[in-house]
């Protein structure tokens, strides 16, 4: 035997423990990841429109 009380559940919550602590690090990474995807979309846009009225700029005034 180990020595401990049949309802010892000190393993199992260790194991809950764990599970959230790497459940938040996995939640942490998908939303950074989100993030710099929504930024580098944001910056194609951006970068879309200046383009955009660039070349309006250089079809109206030329």
């Amino acid at each position: 035997m180990n020595g401990r009380d049949w309802d010892d559940d000190s393993d199992y919550e260790e194991a809950l423990a764990r599970a959230g602590a790497a459940t938040r690090v996995g939640w942490s990474a998908i939303a950074g990841v989100t993030g710099l995807v929504a930024l580098a979309i944001g910056a194609v846009f951006v970068i879309g429109l200046l383009v955009l009225f660039g070349m309006a700029y250089v079809v109206a005034w030329r």
